[in-house]
């Protein structure tokens, strides 16, 4: 920018300055315009406008913006030839910084997730009811005021490392093999898509053996996350030494003659155990408080449009899950017996707002009904499994050998924690996220909107799981019934459940909400 300069000590008349030189003398005749000072450096100047004709100037007494006149009088065609250029320049950089830092990033844009108009019906705890206390938190204020993905993060923001800030440590984790990598690139490309992309938190993948270098390369190419790859410790997947071998491979024989799932196979018995007890206590994730696990070969047909695991820190929430199912009471025949017997030997570990009752049945004496929070979908705290409960009620399973001698799985165990340890407004049904895992299908009503997927009733999937040949009993509601309790359990006045048996019925039509409305 050049200046006429005139003053008395006979500087050059013409000077090329630099941009804060500019901005400083500026600053000065600012100030001078007020106390009526003039510069003793530079004196009066002339300035002029890229706007305007040669002739056209902004006296030394003026303001930096604007010329002396009342400024809420002038439109902006009047202020416009006031503006230079490099004071053009300062205002664009300040609004798109404005910019960047107020609008969420572009991929948060495409859809606006929408709390479902029955969310309140699928959590009758957070209404009082009777005696009970209100919540002094309330999930679903928290969601209508935070569904707008008002959390995002902008991967190629240079001000995300700022809006990241105060975010939960949380990571996605899943037990993978090399040879699963087409599976798991599915599951990863779905809920990238539908939420991590957004959110942009890490990929934590676990196996057994070394991951190869394809794997790696094919799995970082899916996200722009950090991704992790740690290989398990060998006591975690071997076979404890308190475990007879012999009777161990008779329970692979019979388990597999009768049909129990996956009932033969020694690695499965493994994963079940490692995802029991051993999963939490990873080296890796101990700069974690909060994970998603996501298993190959699985889908999300849902855009998720606000922070999870925001939602879970800042609700109290221990537990999430999508699915409550039976599973095959076969597989764990002792698995009852021994939490009795915990409970009663440990009473003062028991959560006194724990809630068991949705989880005996008492048409069959009480015993557990086999119902399960379907633990291939879970969002959880890795806090409440380092806890001292769990540990305890893990160990003392683990001592019994029912991971061997049965086929005890990881979904009944958690299941059966969370219960005692968490009371149950700590537990949090994640219906508006669609997902299917094999045959068991979840999708959330009135969701066409941002799902790609039919709406599925609300029992939808109550006795996939269980083998028609299985003489197991089924409770007299279905498991997600049970847990939501309320008008989900009410029947219509004219309906029999026997004689829905007797006409070929499973005695699960009768209910008066199908989850569809």
């Amino acid at each position: 920018m050049v200046f006429d300069i005139a003053d008395s000590q006979k500087r050059p008349r013409r000077l090329e300055l630099g941009y804060l030189d500019s901005v400083t003398a500026k600053l000065f005749r600012m100030s001078s315009s007020v106390s009526g000072l003039k510069s003793p450096v530079l004196g009066p100047r002339k300035l002029y406008s890229p706007f305007s004709s040669p002739t056209s100037s902004v006296s030394s007494s003026s303001s930096f913006w604007m010329p002396r006149r009342n400024p809420v009088s002038r439109t902006l065609s009047q202020l416009l030839p006031c503006i230079t250029k490099r004071q053009f320049a300062v205002l664009a950089c300040l609004f798109l910084t404005a910019f960047v830092w107020f609008v969420p990033p572009p991929s948060a844009w495409h859809r606006t997730a929408i709390v479902p108009a029955d969310q309140l019906q699928l959590h009758p705890y957070i209404v009082p009811d009777g005696n009970k206390r209100i919540r002094e938190k309330n999930p679903t204020l928290w969601l209508e005021k935070n569904s707008n993905n008002k959390h995002a993060v902008s991967e190629k923001s240079f001000l995300s490392p700022f809006a990241q800030t105060g975010r939960p440590r949380a990571a996605l984790i899943s037990l993978v093999r090399n040879s699963e990598l087409e599976g798991i690139s599915q599951s990863i490309r779905q809920l990238e898509y539908q939420w991590n992309r957004k959110y942009q938190y890490p990929w934590v993948f676990f196996n057994d053996e070394p991951f190869s270098d394809e794997f790696k390369a094919a799995t970082r190419n899916l996200t722009s996350t950090k991704c992790y790859y740690e290989l398990l410790p060998k006591e975690h997947w071997s076979l404890p030494d308190w475990i007879d071998e012999g009777r161990f491979m008779n329970s692979l024989e019979y388990l597999g003659a009768i049909g129990v799932g996956k009932g033969w196979m020694i690695s499965y018995r493994h994963m079940c155990r490692w995802n029991s007890g051993f999963f939490y206590k990873h080296p890796r994730l101990s700069e974690f408080d909060w994970y998603w696990r996501v298993e190959p070969d699985v889908h999300f047909f849902c855009d998720i449009g606000y922070d999870v695991f925001r939602f879970m820190r800042d609700n109290n929430m221990k537990y999430g899950f999508n699915m409550n199912i039976l599973d095959d009471a076969r597989s764990f025949p002792s698995l009852w017996s021994r939490t009795r017997s915990f409970i009663n030997a440990h009473p003062e570990l028991i959560h006194p707002d724990a809630d068991l009752d949705w989880l005996l049945d008492a048409h069959n004496g009480g015993d557990y009904n086999n119902c399960q929070f379907f633990s291939n979908f879970e969002i959880g705290s890795l806090q409440f499994f380092r806890g001292e409960a769990n540990e305890k009620y893990f160990s003392w399973l683990d001592r019994g050998g029912g991971f061997y001698y049965e086929r005890f799985g990881d979904a009944p165990i958690h299941t059966l924690s969370v219960a005692m340890f968490v009371p149950k407004s700590q537990i949090w049904y994640f219906g508006d996220i669609g997902y299917q895992h094999d045959i068991n299908r979840h999708c959330p009503p009135n969701s066409s909107h941002r799902c790609l997927c039919e709406p599925t009733p609300i029992d939808e999937n109550f006795y996939k799981l269980v083998p028609f040949e299985s003489p197991q009993k089924k409770p007299a509601d279905t498991c997600i019934r049970q847990f939501l309790g309320g008008d989900w359990l009410k029947k219509s006045d004219d309906w029999d459940q026997e004689a829905e048996k007797d006409f070929g019925g499973d005695g699960y039509h009768g209910y008066v909400l199908n989850g569809l409305d």
